[in-house]
């Protein structure tokens, strides 16, 4: 997420904030053209967009540990979801099951790079002295949001996991691959979901999605 080198111009369209001379960028930002052109004549069937800077944070814990529970508990504002790919909600924050002791925290509003106290910078607060952990990981990652009436039908095209609303629907998460990239999946609402990407495979996956989804956008 973050470039020193890149154009004035791309720097302008595309920075969130600045600190210490270096601009935040999203993975996307060599897709712009692509993504304007779908946006351009994207229908009720089908829309990507990108949701850039999120806060992402990896969380690792033991949830028999009470203290690492209220810690959690005092900045997320819930308790870390126990049940297999499930969600939780908190005060600004959803916070994704991976694992047994393993989480994905993601902000509902993009993240500011002037900010002092970062989400990471909390946990790690919260987490002194327990057998914890949280690893910023924004950089190394980007939220698309896809919409419309044939959303699953595009998803469907590439994903293995039965994306029927009655078994998969909200306040799940599941980690799978769309086409040959991995993904973290979450449906937002009746035909929208949130996707979680790998920075190194965005720019592939955009491609693929809206390749994927162009015969069904009519």
């Amino acid at each position: 997420m973050w470039n020193e080198t890149g154009s004035a111009q791309s720097a302008v369209n595309r920075a969130v904030g600045e600190q210490n001379g270096v601009w935040q960028e999203s993975p996307l930002v060599g897709a712009d053209a692509l993504l304007k052109k779908h946006q351009a004549v994207a229908s009720a069937a089908f829309r990507l967009s990108e949701r850039p800077f999120l806060e992402l944070v990896n969380v690792r814990g033991d949830t028999r540990d009470a203290t690492f529970m209220r810690a959690v508990e005092s900045v997320i504002g819930c308790l870390p979801p126990e049940k297999p790919n499930t969600l939780a909600r908190g005060n600004g924050y959803d916070m994704l099951w991976l694992g047994p002791d393993e989480w994905l925290v993601r902000s509902a509003v993009a993240h500011d790079a002037t900010r002092t106290a970062p989400l990471q910078a909390k946990l790690e607060t919260a987490f002194a002295g327990m057998f914890a952990n949280a690893v910023d990981i924004g950089s190394g990652y980007t939220v698309l949001e896809i919409s419309g009436t044939r959303t699953r039908e595009v998803l469907a095209r590439g994903c293995p996991l039965d994306l029927h609303p009655k078994l998969f629907g909200l306040e799940q998460c599941a980690q799978s691959h769309y086409f040959k990239a991995s993904m973290t999946l979450l449906p937002t609402g009746a035909d929208s979901f949130d996707i979680v990407v790998r920075r190194s495979f965005a720019d592939y996956f955009v491609k693929i999605m809206l390749d994927a989804a162009e015969p069904l956008m009519s």
